[in-house]
């Protein structure tokens, strides 16, 4: 059963079909006209999905006839057994291939924290639901709810939010507004990766100790215009915090922040213990991309009690250029898909990293051992420089020589300079970072 749901899912919708008959099923890009075809695909690749989706399959109907509504929602197939999860998929049947995989479509990024007792099956029922409307992203399911970015034609997408709406589950917990979404579709991911973890951002704190109910309060663009109104004179007593990695910061940030050079979020708590005394009696205004590393950071920081009081901006950066287009944060917007940032006003703040003239699109570097991300403009890149730094550049050359599997990670000048927790000094350079 679970098999016959998982080849279900790819199979295209009659109206997309020739009228001769031609090609049935799409699957990792390739198309299937044969039933065998497409059977000896998922075998040989999905074997690992269909282990997972085991336990949905009995939850799913594989008919291809409309299955009962259920509960109301407006959607087709039965509910799960579980009085919190409904496994139900909608009916696509009166859309085309087309309506589903337009690449003229766009990417959502969202998240919301709730108790799911069954993660496992929270997590086959969104892979089979992205699997069904033709989505790639990313979706990280916890004991502590579900993060997720994921791209697709506007139909799949709306289609998308609609159910996750329907979802028992989230019902009052997620709403119409939780949901950022920017021009883009499915080409902006490589794949889809849904997976159980123990956090759906990855800080590196169990979440029983530290619970995103414990969060900050919900003000800031009021808050940011009082801070940087007595920053310019010199009298404030609040930190604006930027909790995203320092390669997001480069390329764009709120006027007078302070952004740790850190590379990872699960480096936050650690910047934080290393930093307590810069906090101390301060009111800390704390920013992200969408709101969720806020939520957990911003509960860290108050289970410190060193600060008078913590904000954060809800709905992070996302929401709030959508509200205030013009607002205090100047530059790009950077995004963990193929497209690594959008564009929220006409500001570059960040250069080349070879010849200093202003550029804010990254590239991956181009040595293979390395995961870095480097902006160097289409002059450096014309005469080579294409890599984050002369020792990478350097082990580019030796690193295609060798066997295929045999990569290092993270050897770079750029890694080994950048401490791993910054210990920042009270000082003018967070005034004037934001001039």
């Amino acid at each position: 059963q679970a098999f016959s749901l998982f080849v279900k899912a790819k199979e295209v919708p009659a109206a997309g079909r020739c009228a001769g008959g031609g090609v049935r099923w799409r699957c990792c890009r390739q198309a299937f006209e044969e039933l065998a075809g497409i059977h000896r695909h998922v075998a040989l690749q999905h074997g690992g999905d269909i282990g997972q989706q085991a336990g949905l399959a009995a939850e799913v109907s594989p008919s291809s006839g409309p299955a009962p509504a259920s509960n109301g929602d407006g959607l087709n197939g039965r509910s799960c057994g579980s009085p919190e999860i409904s496994c139900a998929l909608p009916d696509t049947s009166h859309l085309s291939y087309e309506d589903l995989t337009s690449k003229v479509g766009e990417v959502l990024l969202y998240y919301c924290y709730c108790e799911v007792k069954d993660p496992e099956k929270l997590c086959a029922w969104q892979k089979a639901l992205c699997q069904h409307l033709h989505l790639t992203g990313k979706v990280r399911v916890a004991s502590e709810g579900i993060n997720g970015t994921v791209g697709g034609s506007k139909v799949a997408t709306s289609l998308y939010i609609e159910v996750m709406l329907s979802q028992p589950l989230f019902k009052d917990i997620l709403c119409q507004e939780d949901f950022k979404s920017s021009a883009g579709g499915a080409h902006c991911f490589p794949d889809l990766r849904v997976g159980v973890f123990k956090e759906i951002v990855p800080m590196g704190i169990d979440p029983k100790i530290v619970s995103y109910k414990e969060t900050g309060k919900f003000e800031f663009h009021r808050e940011v215009e009082q801070y940087l109104s007595q920053a310019s004179q010199g009298q404030s007593d609040t930190i604006l915090l930027d909790c995203r990695n320092f390669y997001e910061s480069k390329i764009g940030h709120f006027q007078g922040c302070l952004a740790p050079d850190i590379r990872k979020f699960s480096y936050f708590p650690s910047y934080v213990d290393e930093n307590l005394e810069l906090f101390k009696d301060k009111r800390v205004l704390m920013y992200c991309t969408g709101g969720i590393r806020c939520e957990r950071g911003s509960a860290y920081l108050r289970s410190k009690a060193v600060c008078r009081e913590v904000y954060q901006l809800k709905g992070g950066i996302h929401k709030y250029l959508e509200e205030f287009p013009d607002g205090f944060y100047r530059g790009k917007l950077f995004v963990f898909d193929d497209r690594y940032a959008i564009c929220s006003n006409e500001d570059i703040i960040s250069a080349c990293r070879y010849c200093g003239t202003l550029w804010d699109q990254y590239k991956l570097c181009s040595s293979q051992h390395c995961r870095q991300l480097v902006l160097t403009c289409p002059s450096c890149r014309n005469k080579g420089l294409t890599a984050c730094c002369l020792v990478c550049q350097e082990k580019e050359l030796k690193v295609t020589s060798r066997a295929s599997g045999q990569t290092l990670k993270e050897e770079c000048e750029c890694t080994r300079r950048r401490p791993r927790v910054p210990i920042e000094h009270v000082s003018q350079r967070m005034l004037d970072a934001g001039k």
